[in-house]
């Protein structure tokens, strides 16, 4: 397929994200909204993996809905298969998962990044990932795994803090200065590791370095051990719509020999997607 045919595709996608992304910065008329699609959404929302399991009177805590209101949509959401009840508990059923696999599918994003960084990976043998922002998260959306990989936890799907990935970091570095400070100033820096970097000022000036050197590195600030060094993804307008980035485990690559041996490569990866994209 060619690189014109390949841009034809996702253009309309990236064209509509795009659109998505600047109507959420414009609030809405309230008739507009469809407020019943917007509570049951937050209902599933409202487990997760601390609280998998959860009564009508947490579902409403949670959510702010009454306890009339969260018992009428959890019965539809069991009805549809997507919620299972124990007694008084409640849980999500495996067909939330379609969900984000429609997006997975759909999304040709996903689908034009893998043989690249399938290939990434196979030359520097490590692990290689392609995530996006959402909602002050990094959310995985491909992944090429190496023979000794250093994201065994990883998937297409996870989510990821903003503050201590290389993904995260490269993504803040392409926001204007005052939507950085409006991050910064919500994020929940918490700390993952004893070098996790939760102090504003110094997150504020990890950003600049970044948006300075055009990449971003961080050295086990997720996990002991784990290194990971990242570059904004851009489409054929040059705007940064992803991340793409090069992880390792253990004492294979160092801080210093991640930019010196991966780097290049990764911007080689980088330059090549964006003639796709």
């Amino acid at each position: 397929m060619s690189a014109e045919t390949t841009r034809a595709q996702v253009k309309g996608d990236f064209e509509s994200a795009s659109n998505d992304a600047s109507m959420q910065h414009e609030a809405p008329q309230k008739r507009d909204l469809v407020a019943g699609l917007e509570k049951g959404l937050s209902v599933i929302g409202a487990f997760e993996q601390q609280r998998p399991r959860l009564t009508i009177s947490e579902v409403a805590e949670r959510t702010g809905l009454t306890r009339a209101a969260a018992r009428r949509y959890l019965i539809t959401l069991t009805h549809l298969g997507f919620v299972s009840q124990d007694r008084k508990m409640f849980a999500l059923t495996p067909r939330v998962l379609r969900l984000g696999q429609r997006y997975l599918h759909s999304a040709r994003l996903s689908r034009v990044v893998r043989p690249e960084i399938q290939r990434l990976s196979q030359k520097l043998g490590e692990s290689v990932g392609v995530a996006v922002l959402d909602d002050g998260e990094v959310v995985s959306v491909a992944v090429a795994k190496s023979s000794h990989d250093a994201m065994p936890s990883i998937e297409p799907g996870t989510r990821l803090p903003l503050h201590c990935t290389a993904a995260g970091r490269v993504m803040l570095a392409e926001m204007p200065a005052a939507q950085v400070e409006e991050w910064i100033a919500r994020l929940p820096l918490a700390a993952v590791t004893a070098r996790t970097i939760t102090q504003p000022e110094r997150l504020r000036a990890e950003v600049e370095r970044a948006r300075k050197q055009g990449y971003a590195l961080i050295d086990q600030e997720l996990e002991l051990g784990h290194r990971a060094i990242s570059v904004p993804l851009r489409n054929f307008r040059g705007e940064a719509i992803a991340s793409v980035s090069v992880v390792t485990q253990g004492p294979r690559f160092g801080a210093e020999q991640l930019v010196a041996q991966c780097l290049p490569l990764l911007r080689q990866t980088q330059a090549h997607l964006r003639q796709l994209l």
